[in-house]
C-alpha cells in the first residue's frame, strides 16, 4: 500500500520559545533505494535494516516486486531474495522519485520482455534523455519518449554492456543508475561524462562506495569516467544511515529560534553529501558540536547572510533560502541550476513564494540572490515538492499566518513529518528555560 497522502493544506505552526528538542530521523533515501537495487542484483539474499518507510522507498519496493525480486518486511528489517531473472511485461509505476525513474531502467535492461515506466504528471518534465540515449546505446530499445516519462524498454538478460558517452549535467542519477547495474551486464560498464558539471557528485561517490562494499570492481581515478568490472554482486547486510537531507528543516528551527536541537545517531563518517549541512549552518552563525552519537545544533541571536555554493548539496537550497530571507544581509545560493529539473523548478518556485511573503529573490544562471525583507503571512505552494514544503515550515516558526497549500508531498521522504516537527514545538515548550552549552 501507498504512503502516499493526500493533498492536503495545512497552517505551519509557529514556535512560541526557541525550539529546545531531539529529534530522532528515520533512514536516508539515497542509501535505501541504493541498497535496494543492490540486493535485487546481488546473487544471493540481503537484509536491510533501518530502510526509509515513505513514498519513494514503497515505489522502489513494489517496482522491483513486479520485475520478480521478493522482499519480505519483518519490523525495520527487509529481506531481500533476488529472481533468477528479471520479469519483462509489466509496467512500473515511478510517482515523482528520481531514484525510482532513474535507477530501475538500467536494471529492467536485464529483464526478459518489455518494462513500462509512468509515474506522477510532474514527473514528465524530469529530465531522463542523457540516461534513455544511454541505455540505447548500450543495445536497448526504447519506444515512446525519449526525453522521459512515459516509455518502455526492452532490453537482453545477457545485455552486452561496454562503453557509453553521454551527458549527466541534467542529474548525477543518470551515471548513479548505469553504476549500479554495470556489473551485470556481460562486457562491464565504461561510463564516460560530455558535458557540463555533473550535480551531487558526492552521491555518484556515495553508489561507488556501496558497490564496492558488495565486492564490484569500480575504477574511478579518472574525472568524468567510470569502469565496471563485470561480475557477481556480493549480498551484503546492511544498516542505513539516518536521512540527513531531512534533517535540514530540523537543525534550521533551532539556527531561525536562538535554540538547540539535537539529532541521535548522526554518522561520524558518512558517504551523505548533505553533510554539508554543518558548514552551512555554521556559516549562518549557529554552533555546532557532538555529544556522544549525537550532532547538536544551537541558534545565536544574529542570523547572518551567507554566500553558499550547493552544488553538491542542492536538496538543502529550499530551507537554506527560507533562512536567507530571514537572515540580515543578502543571501547568495550558487551553483544549483540542474534544481530547475526537479521535482519542480524549485528555483522558480522560491522566487515566487519568497517574493510573495516580502522578500527581493532573483534567478541567477545557477542560483538565488535573496534579499532579506520583513514576511508577512500568506499561502506557501508546495508545487508537490517535500522540499517546498519543509522550507515553509521553517518559515511559519517565526512568520505568523503561513499556510502551506500541501503538506501531503512531504510523504516522499519523511511522512511522519507533521507528527516530528509538532512534537519538536510541544518538546520545546516543556524545556524552556533548559540551556545546553557544547561540552
Amino acid at each position: 500500500m501507498s504512503v502516499a497522502e493526500k493533498s492536503r493544506p495545512w497552517t505551519a505552526p509557529s514556535a512560541p520559545v526557541p525550539i529546545n528538542a531531539t529529534v530522532s530521523l528515520p533512514g536516508s533515501k539515497s542509501e535505501t533505494n541504493r541498497a535496494l537495487v543492490l540486493a535485487a542484483l546481488a546473487d544471493g539474499p540481503s537484509a536491510i535494516t533501518g530502510g526509509l518507510e515513505a513514498r519513494d522507498t514503497h515505489l522502489m519496493r513494489d517496482a522491483l516486486r513486479a520485475l520478480g525480486v521478493e522482499i519480505t518486511e519483518s519490523g525495520n528489517v527487509w529481506m531481500v531474495t533476488p529472481p533468477q531473472r528479471f520479469t519483462g511485461g509489466v509496467t512500473l509505476d515511478c510517482g515523482l522519485a528520481g531514484t525510482v525513474m532513474r535507477f530501475l531502467p538500467p536494471v529492467a535492461a536485464l529483464a526478459d520482455g518489455p518494462v513500462g515506466f509512468d509515474g506522477d504528471p510532474p514527473a514528465y518534465d524530469r529530465p531522463m534523455e542523457g540516461l534513455l540515449g544511454a541505455l540505447a546505446a548500450l543495445g536497448a530499445t526504447v519506444e515512446g519518449d525519449t526525453m522521459g516519462l512515459p516509455f518502455t524498454l526492452t532490453g537482453d538478460v545477457d545485455l552486452s554492456g561496454g562503453t557509453v558517452t553521454l551527458d549527466a549535467s541534467a542529474s548525477s542519477q543518470y551515471v548513479s543508475g548505469l553504476l549500479l547495474a554495470g556489473a551485470r551486464y556481460r562486457n562491464g560498464i565504461e561510463i564516460r561524462h560530455r558535458g557540463g558539471p555533473i550535480p551531487s557528485l558526492p552521491h555518484i561517490r556515495m553508489t561507488v562506495a556501496m558497490l564496492r562494499r558488495h565486492g564490484v570492481v569500480v575504477d574511478d581515478r579518472m574525472p568524468d569516467r567510470w569502469l565496471v568490472q563485470p561480475g557477481l554482486i556480493r549480498p551484503r547486510d546492511v544498516i542505513i544511515e539516518p536521512d540527513l537531507s531531512n534533517a535540514m528543516p530540523f537543525l534550521a528551527a533551532a539556527v531561525l529560534t536562538g535554540g538547540i536541537v539535537r539529532i541521535p545517531y548522526w554518522p561520524a563518517r558518512t558517504d551523505q553529501p548533505d553533510a554539508q549541512i554543518r558548514n552551512v549552518l555554521q556559516r549562518f552563525g549557529a554552533r555546532i558540536w557532538t555529544e556522544g552519537e549525537a550532532l547538536v545544533v544551537r541558534g545565536l541571536p544574529d542570523l547572518y547572510g551567507v554566500d553558499v555554493d550547493l552544488h553538491d548539496a542542492s536538496e538543502l537550497t529550499p530551507v537554506v533560502a527560507g533562512l536567507g530571507a530571514l537572515a540580515n544581509h543578502t543571501t547568495h545560493i550558487r551553483g544549483v541550476a540542474h534544481i530547475r529539473g526537479h521535482e519542480t523548478d524549485r528555483l522558480a518556485a522560491l522566487e515566487t513564494e519568497l517574493d510573495a511573503l516580502g522578500a527581493h529573490v532573483s534567478q541567477t544562471h545557477d542560483g538565488l540572490v535573496i534579499h532579506p525583507h520583513i514576511l508577512g503571512g500568506g499561502t506557501w505552494h508546495t508545487y508537490a515538492d517535500h522540499r517546498m514544503a519543509q522550507a515553509g515550515a521553517v518559515l511559519g516558526l517565526v512568520v505568523d499566518n503561513i499556510a502551506l497549500d500541501d503538506v501531503g508531498c512531504t510523504a516522499k521522504t519523511l511522512p511522519e513529518f507533521v507528527r516530528l516537527w509538532e512534537q519538536m514545538i510541544a518538546d520545546s515548550v516543556t524545556n524552556e528555560g533548559l540551556v545546553e552549552t557544547p561540552s
